[in-house]
């Protein structure tokens, strides 16, 4: 019962405009029933039989609808399943003593329960409702008959007491049905409303969760809606392009001129290229363009790492199928570096031997390296605190005369990154810095910094040099395999950083620090902004 009785206080939410209408509809109607019996039109009809009964019925009928009226709106036209059952039945019994007090009917006033018990069909659950009409049937019958019975009334008043209770009953039935089928949509509607709502957050955070950039522009190239990662990959091109002089502007309106042209590409504030994929939104005050922003750079990273699997693996095997007649050559050339018998231009052929087969094993052992090297397990730390215990570890393996320039921030700095991969990292582009420090300037000198990116926001660790810096032509190279601009370098010390960095989800690349000089930057990804 309880059950019930809140559903259909919860239908009573929905139907507060229809309590509205009723309300007031039963004040009009009692002001009418009482100005009928005070004019000249309803003479002789309207309280014929028992006028005081009919005006004392319908006087305090009038102040009752007056006061339920108030009632409602106090509660803004929201009330109880009791409540409007309680009122029915007043209007019932009172419209059955104005029946009896006008004559019967043939005042007309029967046709009045029809409109009270159809609200109730509307208003009330199923057997509520049909409970009211068939209370509201039998009572016009019983009262008919009983006229019938003291000689008020005839034997037609009967027929047209059933033929009324019938016209109840339809009336009730119908609009029932067609209350369940309009109540049955409403829920349906607002089902499908709170899906599409749910469907639409969850679009939203899934667009702004997303690692490539999203960018809705107008036909006058403003924007209309923008993801995280556009923000941080467009930078200061997001809001300068929305005059449409930029060279974003420019590129989305060639775009709209000629739609089958390639992907366009656009310069990153990291030197890198971004690759930019348009489509059309159709809308009726013109068409909107949505734009897919992604870094050229990392296509380019994966597609390297597909092609350098099947190397990696190669290569494995065959540095641990050298090792063995490596080291056979290298303990045969230090043997023979004792023998007493050799001259001169016989030590400095074997020492040429030791000196490279040093280097191939230093390769090899790179190699090795590469391809045994763990998953990364990365988790959310203090960038700031992490670099204060890289210094000090660094330190003490380092040459006596090595100088280092830590900058930290004055608040912490939270990044995700695996502490023992990135010290990997950390120490080749430090002995790195050292050794270019050393050729430019005389000094062992390394720079490390970490801040926050003043256009991105994300974590960044700079490692700086006093070099001169990379070369313009061997900027896309540097982090190539086996590729070096030294005498005695493997090649592969700068790619394994980038490898172990791309496993952290660190970008990795070469220019310059804030002071101009060369400089190693580690741009971390927010962590609100990983890839889960």
């Amino acid at each position: 019962m309880s059950s019930s009785t809140t559903s259909a206080s919860g239908l009573y939410q929905q139907h507060h405009e229809l309590l509205r209408i009723y309300g007031y509809y039963r004040v009009v109607i009692a002001l009418i029933l009482l100005g009928i019996f005070n004019s000249e039109f309803g003479l002789g009809t309207a309280g014929n039989s028992a006028p005081a009964i009919y005006i004392k019925t319908v006087s305090a009928y009038c102040m009752l609808n007056v006061g339920w009226l108030f009632y409602l709106r106090h509660n803004h036209f929201r009330t109880s399943v009791s409540q409007v059952g309680l009122i029915l039945g007043c209007d019932i019994v009172t419209f059955l003593i104005l029946i009896a007090a006008s004559g019967g009917l043939n005042s007309g006033l029967g046709y009045l329960l029809l409109i009270n018990c159809s609200v109730g069909s509307m208003l009330l659950v199923r057997r509520l409702s049909a409970f009211f009409a068939a209370v509201a049937s039998i009572a016009i019958i019983g009262q008919q008959v009983y006229g019938l019975l003291s000689g008020t009334s005839n034997t037609q008043d009967i027929v047209s007491a059933g033929s009324l209770g019938i016209l109840i009953f339809v009336t009730v039935s119908a609009l029932q049905y067609l209350s369940g089928r309009i109540s049955a949509a409403t829920q349906r509607a607002d089902q499908q409303s709170r899906q599409a709502a749910h469907l639409q957050r969850l679009a939203q955070q899934i667009v702004e969760r997303m690692r490539t950039g999203v960018l809705v522009l107008d036909p006058a190239n403003k924007t209309e809606l923008v993801n995280r990662s556009a923000q941080q990959l467009l930078g200061d091109k997001l809001h300068s392009g929305e005059s449409g002089a930029s060279e974003l502007g420019q590129l989305v309106r060639e775009w709209r001129r000629d739609p089958t042209r390639n992907s366009p590409l656009l310069p990153a504030d990291n030197g890198g290229e971004l690759r930019l994929k348009l489509s059309n939104l159709p809308r009726e005050r013109g068409d909107s363009t949505l734009l897919f922003v992604e870094d050229s750079r990392k296509l380019t990273e994966a597609a390297q790492k597909l092609k350098l699997a099947s190397l990696g693996h190669l290569t494995g095997s065959i540095a641990h199928e050298i090792r063995n007649p490596l080291g056979a050559i290298s303990h045969a050339a230090q043997l023979l570096s004792e023998s007493p018998n050799l001259g001169a231009e016989d030590r400095h052929l074997v020492d040429i031997i030791c000196r490279h087969s040093v280097r191939v094993n230093q390769i090899v052992e790179n190699v090795m390296q590469l391809s045994r090297r763990q998953p990364a397990e990365p988790r959310l730390q203090d960038l700031a605190i992490w670099a204060e215990q890289f210094v000090v570890d660094f330190r003490a393996g380092a040459p006596g005369d090595t100088i280092i320039e830590l900058d930290l921030p004055s608040g912490e700095i939270q990044a995700h990154f695996d502490s023992h991969q990135l010290g990997q990292i950390a120490t080749n582009l430090c002995n790195n810095a050292l050794h270019y420090s050393k050729l430019s300037s005389g000094r062992r000198w390394v720079g490390i910094e970490v801040y926050r990116h003043p256009k991105t926001d994300c974590p960044v660790l700079d490692i700086s040099d006093l070099g001169a810096g990379i070369p313009a032509e061997h900027l896309e190279q540097i982090f190539e395999p086996f590729f070096t601009t030294g005498q005695g370098g493997s090649g592969l010390g700068l790619y394994i950083a980038r490898e172990l960095a791309g496993a952290n989800q660190i970008n990795l690349y070469h220019c310059r620090d804030r002071s101009e000089r060369s400089c190693f930057r580690a741009e971390f990804a927010p962590p609100e902004n990983l890839a889960q």
